[in-house]
């Protein structure tokens, strides 16, 4: 079993506020079918409301998150399961030397639940939002050596319509980069709603939804390195499954889903056939098969009760019994 992380001394501040409700939540038990016995990763523990559905069912638990208050957080509310769980502050991105280090060779099921928090879009002085005014940083690990800050008022033009067109999607990115470069010659930009009333200048408001929600998602998947990690992580993690373990991934946009949609097509695809090939070969990289054929999404009632469900699909795959051999991770 795991030993549990000692729960912080002092817990007022990690209780003054609530993360968000785990979406998925049936989906995610039936995905990995926790029982007692089993051992599982939460690489985005947050506010462990899904590590506390494994641990309900009996499952042991290791959950990472590098963001402190998440640790801090999820190690209070589940320090009653005293023997099963432990948290470790870290990217899952260094899952595999984490594990290492834990003495764990294998497990029986990883969950990643990708994208950012509700409580790191709720605190101000985080910067992932400009529903309140605060510093431009948007780092998921506060000791993160770039913030957007950083970004904007040093990355040149090009870059900035890059981050804005790849990771934002934004249409207007070349016009937004060109404007932000302008301004910044005559005073940086140091906070959010700073950034989004200079993207409202050259893209207006039209409908709900504000002209810099994509330019700050490109800010923020580009601080983080998201979808990099994400591509490097997707590689090692079925080395690190037990035969019939599962591969569970919960995204939020086109392209986190992308990512992974492509990664478990080609690691469960038996076999390969090219024009220029006699005929179909073994895929030496096949080690999965798919248990999701189409990302599940929640229903109407979990849409209602939790917003942020609406964009949510799940994603899931189960580890072969074949050699170890085929397992390149």
């Amino acid at each position: 079993m795991i030993a549990t992380m000692e729960p912080p001394h002092s817990t007022t501040q990690s209780h003054a506020y609530e993360y968000h409700a785990p979406v998925l939540p049936q989906e995610v038990l039936e995905a990995l079918l926790p029982a007692e016995g089993k051992l599982f990763v939460d690489c985005t523990l947050g506010g462990g409301g899904h590590s506390e559905l494994l641990l309900n069912a009996g499952a042991s638990v290791v959950g990472l998150d590098q963001d402190p208050n998440a640790v801090e957080y999820a190690s209070a509310r589940l320090s009653v399961f005293a023997r099963q769980f432990r948290a470790v502050r870290s990217n899952f991105g260094e899952v595999r030397s984490v594990l290492a280090g834990l003495g764990i060779e294998a497990v029986d099921g990883f969950l990643l639940d990708l994208g950012v928090s509700s409580h790191q879009l709720d605190t101000a002085a985080r910067g992932f939002s400009f529903q309140a005014d605060g510093p431009l940083d948007m780092r998921m690990n506060p000791q993160g050596p770039v913030t957007a800050a950083d970004l904007v008022n040093t990355a040149g033009a090009s870059q900035l319509e890059r981050i804005f067109k790849e990771y934002g999607e934004e249409p207007q990115a070349r016009r937004i980069a060109a404007r932000l470069v302008k301004d910044r010659l005559v005073r940086p930009f140091r906070t959010t709603l700073e950034l989004a009333a200079a993207v409202e200048a050259v893209s207006p408001r039209r409908g709900r939804t504000h002209p810099a929600t994509k330019v700050f998602q490109g800010l923020r998947i580009a601080v983080n390195r998201e979808l990099e990690v994400l591509e490097q992580v997707l590689e090692h993690l079925g080395g690190l499954l037990n035969p019939g373990g599962r591969l569970a991934v919960i995204t939020f946009h086109s392209l986190e889903d992308r990512i992974v949609k492509q990664a478990f097509l080609r690691r469960s695809t038996p076999t390969l056939d090219r024009p220029e090939w006699t005929g179909p070969r073994e895929n030496p990289e096949c080690i999965f098969r798919k248990i999701t054929t189409k990302p599940l999404v929640a229903k109407e009632l979990e849409q209602r009760v939790n917003p942020r469900s609406r964009s949510a699909k799940l994603r899931v795959v189960e580890r072969l019994g074949l050699p170890h051999r085929l397992a390149r991770c």
